[in-house]
């Protein structure tokens, strides 16, 4: 009878290994989606083609991919590299992932809709004239197995080509009236509700979410998508031309997320909406987090993906009253309070596609680093016989090789910056943010596998994700919640295990409050090597851990004025310790700014994070009284 069970539990295995061999095996289908960067932004049918296309394609990427990955395209454009191919084919090559799996040409979203036509289970129409709709739909889109289509009676609409003509697909949700009108209006009861309008044509769709999606538990609540609504039809020039980031979508649609795009600000109302009571988009924004935030039962952080898209909506580039930083800030302090994060898609490299296609890129268990030790740092002459650090003149420093706490700009950006012929002759500290193995995984595995033994690699602001830790730590204003410390411990040791990690490079501190001693503790079981916080004290070592408070932005496009600003900057202090933060930067300008920084004062030595950080620790421990 025992070998009878052991019999059948090894067919049953070998039945679920060969399913998902079979499965990961299946065809890869490609759509080429270029002809859109094409099209004239000046021309209002060529712009609500551009997003028609690419809204559905990536609900229907969303759930074909969600499982396996299946459908790729090709769209994003960088300095004049296809990224989509450059990933695509670096993943190729033989011996990698993808190396010799049958791939299959689709000529447009029409024929992939057909392709995968018993994938989906229909369409949600969403009303052109409410711009919040499109967002809603996304989120039904991703839990219902729907394809998310713009309502629009024109022949050569994809409305008329999909649903009302051509493939005839049903209607399974109308977020707009069958005859057109708006579904939404800011009027009466909410749709479907016996819920009092918010008075806002632009939060109701959203209230309608809440009650039929997130207060019955049909939406993962683990995962949000902050993008801009189809409002970017109305300044599609105001940022690059991809900035719609509809083909972000993909990877939220794919975890069953919720979409939003609602201003962080509470005393004026949405620039997008400026008839609502002011406030409004806050209190629907701190409803849905609050939700997410029960549901999750404050142990699981939220996962947000976007950014504040401030050079179309609530700033002073579209009639607020509030800068472009202040919104980012004000926007991380709110969802911090309610144990979310960002993964930061903002404006400029925003744009990512196929997460949800890359998510099943396998990754290695671990990605270990080494740290030094001090009998090798009294071996390279930085300690004395005694072991004993002696500075005599010499002046460290360190660069926070950043910002790396977005997914996309990570992706776009690879080919520019991490391929420059000149990384590996200095010691950089590149700061990326682990949690971007969640949606770019092959871009993290890539960066290990190819590092010199000059790459070292740190946690960007603020550890796994983007939010302000003060925000974490009791008394939390805004929502009253109990402290979330433990569950970003958690969360963040996961991550920091899995990629090697002990530094945490940068600390945005923002408007919210410094680290207390519970904030520091956090940190400390997860960063013991150091952090580098906005708000601390200038010498701090606590529990073991240093604590490095930042320094100055660096990024001046000339290294002779910009070494000059690091030369200046270290003579102004009596700490033997810098710390300095670049964006964006080539190996390259590095490689340049240090060799101006040698001519003018040979005495500043560039460090690796190892090297630096043990220093720094010894240096705090020696100061102690």
């Amino acid at each position: 009878m025992k070998q009878l069970c052991l019999l059948i539990i090894s067919i049953i295995i070998s039945s679920d290994l060969c399913f998902s061999k079979q499965s990961d095996m299946q065809p890869l289908t490609i759509v080429d989606m270029r002809y859109l960067l094409a099209a004239d932004l000046n021309d209002p049918q060529q712009v609500k083609t551009v997003w028609d296309h690419l809204h559905t394609m990536a609900t229907l990427q969303g759930i074909v991919n969600r499982d396996v990955p299946c459908l790729y395209i090709k769209y994003i454009q960088e300095g004049g590299n296809s990224i989509d191919d450059y990933w695509w084919n670096k993943y190729r090559q033989p011996g990698e992932w993808l190396a010799e799996r049958d791939t299959t040409e689709l000529s447009c979203v029409t024929d992939a809709i057909r392709y995968y036509r018993d994938k989906i289970n229909g369409v949600v129409v969403y009303d052109s004239n409410v711009p919040a709709t499109s967002n809603v739909a996304s989120a039904v889109a991703g839990i219902e197995n729907l394809i998310a289509i713009r309502y629009d009676t024109d022949s050569e609409s994809l409305y008329a080509r999909v649903v009302s003509g051509g493939l005839k697909l049903p209607v399974k949700i109308w977020l707009v009236n069958k005859d057109g009108t708006s579904l939404f209006t800011g009027k009466g009861n909410i749709p479907e509700t016996n819920i009092l309008s918010t008075g806002s044509v632009k939060n109701d769709p959203y209230r309608w979410f809440i009650e039929k999606y997130m207060k019955t538990g049909k939406c993962n609540t683990e995962y949000a998508a902050y993008y801009i609504d189809q409002y970017w039809r109305q300044k599609p020039n105001a940022a690059v031309p991809n900035h719609h980031t509809l083909t972000n979508h993909d990877f939220f649609i794919s975890k069953k997320a919720f979409f939003f795009d609602l201003s962080p600000w509470g005393d004026e109302p949405a620039t997008d909406d400026i008839s609502q009571q002011p406030g409004t988009d806050l209190q629907t924004l701190q409803q849905m987090l609050r939700l997410a935030y029960d549901q999750n039962k404050g142990e699981e952080m939220c996962y947000i993906g976007g950014f504040p898209s401030w050079a179309f909506k609530y700033t002073k580039h579209a009639g607020g009253s509030h800068d472009d930083v202040p919104t980012e800030w004000e926007f991380s302090r709110i969802i911090s309070a309610y144990n979310a994060f960002k993964d930061a898609d903002a404006i400029g490299y925003g744009a990512l596609a196929n997460a949800s296609f890359w998510q099943h890129f396998p990754l290695k268990r671990e990605y270990k680093q080494d740290w030094v030790t001090r009998e090798e740092l009294k071996g390279r002459g930085y300690l004395n016989e005694e072991g004993k650090l002696d500075l005599k003149k010499r002046k460290y420093i360190i660069f926070y090789v950043g910002d790396y706490d977005a997914s996309s700009w990570i992706t776009q950006r690879t080919p520019s910056i991490w391929d420059d012929s000149n990384r590996g002759k200095l010691p950089l500290m590149w700061c990326i943010s682990p949690v971007l193995a969640e949606r770019v995984p092959m871009v993290m595995h890539n960066f290990r596998e190819t590092a010199s033994p000059n790459d070292y690699f740190a946690a960007a602001d603020n550890g796994a994700g983007y939010l302000m830790p003060g925000m974490l730590q009791e008394p939390r204003p805004l929502s009253g919640l109990p402290s979330g410390l433990d569950a970003w411990a958690k969360h963040c040791q996961k991550y920091y295990r899995q990629w090697g990690l002990s530094i945490t490079g940068f600390i945005i501190d923002g408007e919210a409050p410094g680290l207390d001693v519970n904030g520091l503790d956090c940190y400390a079981t997860f960063s013991p090597n150091g952090i580098v916080p906005q708000k601390t004290s200038q010498v701090l070592l606590h529990k073991g851990m240093p604590v490095l408070q930042a320094g100055y932005d660096v990024n001046d496009t000339d290294p002779r004025k910009a070494a000059a600003m690091i030369v200046e900057c270290v003579a102004k202090s009596e700490k033997p310790f810098h710390w300095f933060r670049n964006i964006l930067k080539t190996p390259t300008w590095y490689v340049e700014v240090m060799k101006e920084v040698h001519r003018l004062n040979p005495d500043i030595e560039l460090l690796d994070a190892p090297t630096f950080f043990e220093l720094y620790r010894m240096y705090l421990e020696q100061k102690r009284p």
